[in-house]
């Protein structure tokens, strides 16, 4: 019975196709093999030519962060010049230095002594009192801090120690001689232009007494300056200061007259001629010496404490 389909038988099977194993036909595609991935980049090494440039270039960075020193001065004078202190204490010593300059000009009051009523102008520690008002300039501006904790901040800002405290000595030089021209310079006027003008006293006699008259505010601005800074205190400087020659001074000049003439208070009035009393006075030069003396100490003691201690 036919099915339609038509067998041929005349001819041998086909083989496949040659290359392929027997029984096995077409074998798969093995693929391409993996990417091996790129090798890591070593880096780059460093410059060969230039040897230490990284160090260089550390300093460098290092520099261009620390502050320069007129920066750090022109901030401390201007934290001085903010301060209520500083005006106050300038408006009160200029007031007080006028005061005291009319009254000994007119001679409208005296004060009664062991020798009797004596002229104001003769009592050197009372025309010298509004120095110790005018100093409490010096001595916020290096105490202030401690008891508001600023000094933390300062320190904070200008890690060097060395380079802050000079700034702070020299701001407070300066702003102690700012002050301390407009607190004198009327009153010194009102004492001595009539005594000028009249022939009594020479010209360079009051130019004399002037510059000794600053130089006493400057050196006992940086002796309290000192204090502060030592003791991180605005009391303590201003008290000692001047309890020693209203309470101490008084009490040790009968036994010790050698020391008490020794005391910055007393050198003062050496260096402005009007000494308390005449008999150990170390006159004009050695006043100024050893005021100038008591200036470098307390400096030198302040400042071997800022740099040392934590804060």
């Amino acid at each position: 019975m036919s099915t339609g389909k038509t067998v041929r038988t005349d001819g041998p099977g086909d083989p496949g196709r040659p290359g392929g194993p027997a029984g096995s036909g077409r074998s798969g595609d093995p693929g391409d093999p993996g990417d091996p991935g790129r090798p890591g980049d070593p880096g780059r090494p460093g410059d060969p030519g230039r040897p230490g440039a990284l160090l260089r270039s550390g300093e460098a960075s290092r520099t261009a962060r620390a502050p320069r020193f007129g920066d750090v001065l022109a901030s401390e004078l201007l934290k001085i010049r903010t301060l209520p202190a500083t005006w106050i204490a300038l408006a009160l010593a200029s007031a007080a230095n006028l005061a005291l300059a009319v009254l000994a000009t007119t001679d409208a009051v005296r004060i009664t002594g062991q020798d009797g009523p004596v002229a104001i102008e003769r009592l050197g520690t009372l025309m010298l009192s509004p120095a110790y008002v005018l100093i409490a300039i010096a001595v916020h501006a290096a105490g202030g801090e401690y008891r508001t904790g600023q000094i933390r901040v300062s320190l904070a800002a200008v890690p060097g120690r060395n380079q802050l405290q000079a700034a702070r000595l020299a701001a407070t030089t300066v702003a102690v001689l700012l002050a301390t021209v407009p607190a004198i310079l009327p009153a010194h006027l009102v004492r001595y232009v009539p005594q000028v003008t009249g022939g009594h006293l020479g010209a360079g006699a009051a130019a004399r007494d002037l510059a000794a008259l600053l130089g006493v505010h400057l050196l006992l601005g940086l002796i309290a300056h000192g204090l502060a800074v030592v003791t991180r205190s605005v009391v303590i400087p201003l008290t000692v200061l001047v309890v020693t020659p209203v309470l101490i001074s008084p009490l040790l000049r009968g036994g010790l007259p050698e020391l008490v003439r020794l005391l910055p208070h007393e050198a003062a009035l050496d260096l402005l001629g009007t000494a308390d009393d005449p008999g150990t006075s170390l006159g004009r030069t050695g006043g100024l010496l050893v005021l100038t003396a008591w200036a470098l100490l307390l400096t030198a003691a302040s400042w071997t404490a800022f740099s040392r201690r934590d804060v």
